[in-house]
């Protein structure tokens, strides 16, 4: 069959050439299609398929190498997420950024999936070549040693076929933009990274970098911690440096109550030297002394005197209860964080680790620059809203004699309508507004990995935004949008009817006997599995599809075929039944209603379909604002309905699509009939669901 490659000549899709070289799929090349056109490959017979990645799949099930779409459904979904992703983390200027990950996830591996040549190593070494000169120059500097190898090895194998077609379409200026405009088109909100910086640390050397993730000690991961992990794993990576949910992979757990003992010693030595002293002065009027520039009565003590009461801290004593370490820094600096800080207070309270080993413990501003510096850490990620302590980290590094730690700031990610601050999560929780850290309507990992986040669009997200230092209030709805591309591709599809006044229609020439067919899961993606869909003469609509029927009018249902309603039936102006008859030799392109549809079985099963809203109601609270004056009274709205018993197998956890509704993750799975299936509404990045009902 002869079969043609029509694309704008200002846009050569080198991935499908590349493609259909390798697989020795014979295609003739047609560069006239204007220019934003999408690529469109023509049979001889008339048929004809649109789109980069529709064509690479279609030359991957023609080609002779094995290997192509994978060798069994899991890599074959591999292939398709490479397909997805690659022209788009590979282009605009965050392309170093994928070469590092590329690099790392090539490490230990000979291709991107599998043991064999596939098309998503074709797609990937396209997408490379395909910048011409900015890859070359990456290329010779042997910066991503593991991605260069893996280059090489696809170049050495099928040079001569690769060669022809880079030759043909690709300049030391590239081909232009990525081959892949229809993924811009299903994903407007996606917009090019044009800052033009790339993301670098200063002084640092490959090799050489050591960076470290402090996590919260009391509380739960949210949002904002998860961008601080991600980029410190960036930065590790980038530099070959040191650094389980979000997929942060650590070389060593540490713990600063480790370094009590040698905490200890440097106060002690500190106070020895006169660059600390101990205070006794009330914390209310110690604040506003700092306030001020009011030096305390305690600063000039001798240093025996403040040994003396250094011994009685240690101890615990009464008298030690009372006193704190402060630093000697300068009392009139402008910048009042260098004005004579806590070091150390007293508390006679056991530790979590150590027990009631210690009487004394030191503050976050003393002990982090000391432990970063003794660990190793080369390059401290901290957000900008710490930028006037920075000055106070490099001073006592100064005053313990230890080696200087470079701060690299980013900016905290801010989400709208979210809060991130634990004090007013705690609140949420503690007056019962939400079930727990976990819930989804939480900003935390768990709580957004439950509502249905898939943790690769997350960092997906997060090193999107990169380590900018400018202030970022980010829209959930881009977050949801790079989900929806990873789940869509590869869920389950299932059908529910809403309990509340569904209706019947009865078919008069439909099957005597209910009859079963075995159906895919996913029309496009066979890993999905299949499903059993029951067909009969009595089939549940919903009630909003049933109210805008018109007797005779020809509808289409949904996996079955065309039928036409003959009777509407109500009571007090509500619909009650709807009588009709299939009409299967209808065509489906000349209706306007195309509806979901359920058999009435026994075997359907009950589901609850939870959606969720913003717990406060403004996109942005003001510093001065109380969030508290902005809570939103609706949070939770919960519908009932009837599923296809296949739904019977969804795990917890399971992402599903139902058809016409949008996209959920199994909270509770079956267990029983008389307990429903607890299904939460994803967000789309674009549409409310439409299971709205009772509110919490």
């Amino acid at each position: 069959m002869e079969v043609k490659l029509a694309f704008p000549q200002d846009r050569p899709p080198l991935s499908i050439i590349s493609a259909a070289k390798i697989a020795g799929v014979s295609v003739i090349i047609d560069p006239t299609l204007a220019s934003g056109s999408v690529p469109t490959l023509h049979f001889s017979s008339g048929d004809f398929i649109h789109g980069v990645n529709t064509i690479l799949r279609y030359i991957a099930c023609a080609a002779s190498v094995s290997s192509f779409y994978g060798q069994d459904d899991i890599q074959a979904a591999q292939v398709d997420q490479w397909l997805e992703y690659a022209p788009l983390i590979l282009s605009g200027s965050e392309f170093e950024a994928a070469c590092l990950f590329l690099d790392g996830y090539l490490a230990t591996r000979t291709f991107l999936v599998g043991y064999g040549l596939s098309i998503a190593d074709i797609v990937v070494w396209s997408n490379l070549t395909g910048t011409g000169q900015r890859w070359e120059s990456l290329r010779r500097s042997k910066k991503y040693q593991s991605l260069v190898r893996w280059f090489n090895s696809v170049v050495a194998d099928y040079g001569d076929a690769l060669d022809e077609v880079t030759s043909a379409y690709v300049g030391k200026r590239g081909i232009g933009k990525s081959p892949a405009p229809s993924l811009k088109e299903k994903m407007p909100g996606l917009k090019e990274n044009t800052s033009g910086h790339e993301i670098d640390l200063p002084g640092a050397k490959v090799g050489e970098v050591c960076v470290r993730f402090a996590p919260e000690p009391s509380g739960y991961l949210h949002i904002g911690h998860a961008k601080a992990a991600l980029l410190n794993k960036y930065f590790a990576e980038r530099y070959k440096g040191h650094i389980e949910t979000l997929g942060v992979k650590y070389d060593v757990v540490t713990y600063t109550s480790d370094y009590f003992p040698k905490l200890m010693e440097m106060a002690e030595s500190l106070i020895k030297q006169g660059k600390a002293y101990i205070d006794d002065t009330p914390k209310e009027q110690m604040r506003t002394e700092r306030m001020d520039g009011v030096e305390s009565k305690r600063r000039n003590s001798t240093v025996e005197e403040n040994l003396s009461l250094w011994k009685e801290m240690v101890n615990g004593t009464i008298r030690g209860t009372q006193c704190c370490v402060r630093g000697k820094l300068d009392m009139q600096d402008p910048n009042k964080s260098l004005r004579d800080p806590v070091y150390y207070r007293c508390n006679p309270d056991p530790h979590h680790r150590v027990g009631s080993k210690y009487k004394v413990y030191p503050t976050y501003d003393f002990a982090c620059p000391f432990v970063d510096a003794l660990e190793g850490v080369t390059h401290a990620l901290r957000s900008s809203e710490y930028h006037d302590r920075n000055a106070q980290y490099y001073r006592i590094l100064q005053d313990m004699g230890l080696r200087r730690v470079e701060i690299y700031e980013f900016s905290r990610l801010n989400m709208v309508y979210t809060v991130l601050s634990k004090r007013k999560l705690l609140w949420f929780v503690q007056n019962k507004m939400v079930e727990d850290w976990t819930d989804a309507r939480f900003p935390t990992v768990q709580g957004i990995v439950r509502r249905g986040l898939k943790i690769e669009a997350l960092i997906q997200f997060i090193l999107e935004q990169g380590a900018s230092k400018n202030l970022n209030l980010m829209e959930w709805d881009k977050l949801w949008t790079i989900n929806k591309k990873i789940v869509d591709p590869i869920c389950g599809r299932h059908t529910a009817v809403l309990k509340e006044k569904c209706v019947l229609l009865t078919l008069a020439n439909g099957p005597e006997e209910p009859f079963v067919r075995i159906l895919p899961r996913h029309k496009k993606y066979e890993g999905a599995g299949k499903k059993a869909t029951t067909f009969a003469n009595r089939i549940w609509l919903e009630y909003a599809d049933a109210s805008v029927i018109s007797v005779g009018e020809e509808v289409t249902l949904m996996d079955w075929g065309n039928a036409i309603i003959r009777e509407i039936k109500t009571d007090n102006g509500t619909i009650t039944q709807l009588v009709g008859e299939l009409h299967l030799e209808g065509s489906v392109k000349m209706t306007k209603l195309k509806l979901t549809w359920l058999s009435d079985i026994e075997d359907l099963v009950s589901l609850s379909l939870v959606d969720f809203d913003y717990l406060i109601n403004k996109k942005k609270l003001e510093e001065d604002e109380d969030f508290l004056d902005n809570l939103n009274p609706c949070t939770r709205r919960e519908a009932l309905a009837l599923g296809d018993p296949n739904m019977r197998n969804v795990k917890k956890g399971e992402v599903i699509q139902l058809e016409r509704k949008g996209y959920y993750r199994c909270d509770v799975p079956f267990v029983r009939s008389s307990k429903p299936i607890v299904l939460f509404a994803i967000p789309d990045g674009r549409q409310k669901s439409t299971s709205i009902a009772t509110g919490a």
